[in-house]
């Protein structure tokens, strides 16, 4: 693939108790043969079975990978990391139970040399549970209201276009962005999103987008998304009061970070009628019991973030320490 000097890459891979998936993951991005770009690990699992504590020890110390181990768990705050420890001129976040294709790292570094204007790049995922809830449903281009960050949540579905077009935020385990954006802008992910940290990405595109930069999607620059049942974000059970409470929290601050009254309102009731009553797209059970458990954790949720922003002020999003080791 012949082309002016390719820019250098910087993968990064936030992990947290994943085993032989996270190897795998990472077979796949190792044989990639782009000509510049290096592998960040930031992990946050405990301890490792000994067949995957033997094989990451073999990448570090043969200088394949780089490992770090970090003594807390939090998507956002291991992003950080990865973004303060690398080098490469675009940095690329994949999830660790993902599939690259050939080509996957040139797909990516393409878009940024051929559009300066471009700031982060939003690649297609191939998620086998999407796909199964309707398998041959494509379009061309989002709708109109997939670019309203009020009420974008519902019409935004980086599964299906299949035209390269400009989009409201990436997908976390397939998004790339130029250095720039946090060397320059001094942008980094808000550790105050919690859990699954739904809503992270988006958070922080919302920002870029204020500085001129464009989010482009590109369905060339596509992986497969395994979506493993346990390890990483299922760790945390979708039914708990925990879950429900970060979820209701995320999207409550990235409203109250980035919208106007107007979309706040739209959001807000968009979450309530949709997650709240189980109205479609969420089609949830209409059961008067859960109705009115989902709007206690919707009204709890809203005062957790509003505690969350008084207890945090002046931290900038940042709750964690840069603590690290490096493994091997």
């Amino acid at each position: 693939m012949d082309s002016p000097p390719w820019p250098t890459i910087a993968v990064i891979i936030p992990t947290y108790r994943r085993e032989a998936v996270l190897c795998d993951t990472l077979d796949s991005l190792l044989a990639q043969d782009y000509p510049a770009y290096e592998a960040i690990v930031v992990d946050q699992t405990p301890a490792h079975q000994a067949s995957t504590q033997h094989q990451l020890t073999h990448w570090a110390e043969t200088g394949q990978i780089t490992w770090y181990q970090v003594p807390w768990a939090s998507l956002p705050a291991a992003r950080n990391l990865g973004i303060e420890q690398s080098t490469g001129e675009i940095v690329l976040f994949i999830d660790d139970d993902v599939v690259l294709p050939v080509g996957y790292l040139y797909a990516h570094a393409r878009n940024f040399l051929q559009q300066p204007q471009v700031g982060a790049l939003a690649g297609r995922v191939h998620d086998p549970r999407k796909l199964a809830e309707a398998p041959d449903l494509t379009i061309d281009y989002l709708p109109p209201e997939a670019m309203d960050p009020g009420i974008a949540w519902y019409h935004l579905d980086l599964v299906r276009p299949t035209q390269p077009q400009g989009v409201l935020t990436a997908r976390g385990c397939n998004m790339s962005f130029r250095r720039q954006v946090f060397s320059q802008h001094g942008l980094r992910f808000d550790e105050r999103f919690y859990g699954t940290a739904v809503r992270e990405e988006s958070d922080l595109c919302l920002r870029l987008r204020q500085t001129g930069y464009l989010v482009w999607y590109d369905p060339q620059a596509y992986l497969f998304h395994r979506g493993e049942t346990t390890g990483g974000c299922h760790c945390i059970a979708t039914q708990t009061l925990r879950y429900q409470l970060d979820f209701y929290h995320n999207h409550f601050l990235l409203g109250l970070k980035n919208l106007t009254c107007r979309q706040n309102r739209q959001l807000f009731w968009g979450l309530f009628t949709c997650h709240v009553l189980g109205h479609s797209p969420c089609n949830k059970d209409r059961h008067t019991g859960k109705v009115m458990i989902r709007g206690l954790c919707y009204g709890l949720g809203f005062l957790y973030v509003l505690y969350t922003l008084v207890s945090t002020l002046g931290k900038q999003g940042r709750l964690y320490p840069s603590q690290l080791v490096v493994a091997a």
